[in-house]
């Protein structure tokens, strides 16, 4: 039995997942269809949690009902990146943020545009961060506030990012993150998704959006 086969028959085994297929067979949905292939795979549940329950509702990209994304007017996502993605992420838009293209962000992280001033904590002091394309945060990390990563940037599991490192192609790591290897240019796969969206707004529609709707 080939594999469509199978998955077909395992849809109509139960009447709930007719009705999901079907759903996510309309033309809004077909965001589903620009990760297929991906490392971070957008699923009905997860557009479910969040956008009919209001987990994370305001995030114009998929969020885990575990992570928690602040001020994401101020936030800038690139085609294939999702910061939130995964379990337990702190995504903070104090100050303008920003990321690049086929981005990915590891379990228990945060990424932050600001911090507390330490005169008064009271008041939040926004700081622009930059995450470049192509880049891997490992989990359990935190890149702090004016940061700068430039493209193919990957910082360790459990690292703390406190300076730029606007060149990328890197790995860093460490507390506080500094330079463990150099990553060749000629060796890195620059990928595409075929169907290419801001979260969930089409490329093409994402201009007029970012216009009406964010203040990056």
């Amino acid at each position: 039995m080939s594999k469509t086969k199978k998955k077909l028959k395992h849809i109509l085994r139960n009447p709930f997942r007719i009705i999901i297929w079907i759903i996510t067979r309309l033309p809004y949905f077909r965001f589903l269809k620009s990760t297929e292939n991906g490392i971070e795979k957008i699923n009905f549940n997860m557009w479910f949690n969040q956008k009919v329950l209001g987990n994370n509702k305001n995030a114009y990209w998929p969020v885990h009902k575990s992570s928690r994304v602040v001020g994401e007017q101020n936030i800038y996502i690139g085609i294939g990146t999702f910061p939130g993605f995964q379990r337990n992420i702190y995504i903070q838009g104090t100050g303008k943020l920003y990321f690049g293209d086929y981005t990915i962000i590891g379990q228990n992280s945060g990424i932050l545009s600001g911090n507390h001033d330490i005169y008064d904590y009271r008041k939040l002091t926004p700081r622009d961060t930059k995450i470049g394309s192509y880049c891997w945060i490992g989990m359990n990390s935190v890149v702090l506030g004016g940061v700068v990563l430039g493209d193919h940037t990957i910082v360790s599991a459990g690292s703390v990012v406190t300076k730029s490192f606007p060149l990328g192609y890197c790995v860093i790591g460490g507390v506080p993150a500094k330079i463990i290897k150099e990553i060749d240019p000629n060796e890195v796969v620059d990928y595409e998704y075929e169907l290419k969206y801001h979260g969930y707004i089409k490329q093409e529609k994402f201009l007029k959006f970012r216009n009406k709707k964010l203040d990056i």
